[in-house]
């Protein structure tokens, strides 16, 4: 299996807002950028957003790294709750899975990978989370441009 190395961030312009994702992937040498956003979202599911859609890049089965200052994602995997969540059909304690459809997204692809999610520290020094937050935040105010 390849090793990948995957950095993710979103960002909302308000909360619901214009929003975006950005994602750093990196194998070996090779490093490729991506981004996108919409114009009516929250933080959280720009969050997921960035995480489906650099799955969804990678073309064959890979083992993953991936690096995520979202705390709504990482608690969610490595905390057992994703899974809770499915076996309650998408309830919590406090009533509805927020972004379910998002959330089934997810699933087949942590499925299809070797997915380990790792917490870092947002707006810090790590310049690939950076960089991120910088891809973010352009989606982010392109849409809130757009829609003045």
């Amino acid at each position: 299996m390849k090793k990948v190395t995957i950095y993710t961030d979103g960002a909302c312009s308000g909360n619901p807002g214009p929003g975006g994702w950005g994602a750093v992937l990196m194998y070996g040498e090779a490093k490729r950028e991506l981004s996108g956003g919409e114009p009516s979202t929250t933080n959280n599911r720009m969050e997921l957003m960035s995480v489906i859609s650099a799955l969804q890049a990678l073309k064959e089965p890979c083992e993953v790294k991936l690096f995520t200052d979202s705390q709504y994602v990482s608690n969610a995997i490595n905390l057992g709750w994703l899974d809770s969540w499915r076996r309650k059909g998408w309830k919590r304690k406090g009533g509805d899975v927020k972004n379910p459809d998002l959330w089934i997204k997810l699933v087949p692809l942590i499925e299809k990978h070797d997915v380990k999610f790792n917490w870092v520290k947002g707006h810090a020094d790590n310049e690939h989370n950076n960089r991120c937050d910088e891809l973010a935040v352009a989606e982010a105010q392109r849409l809130k441009n757009e829609l003045r």
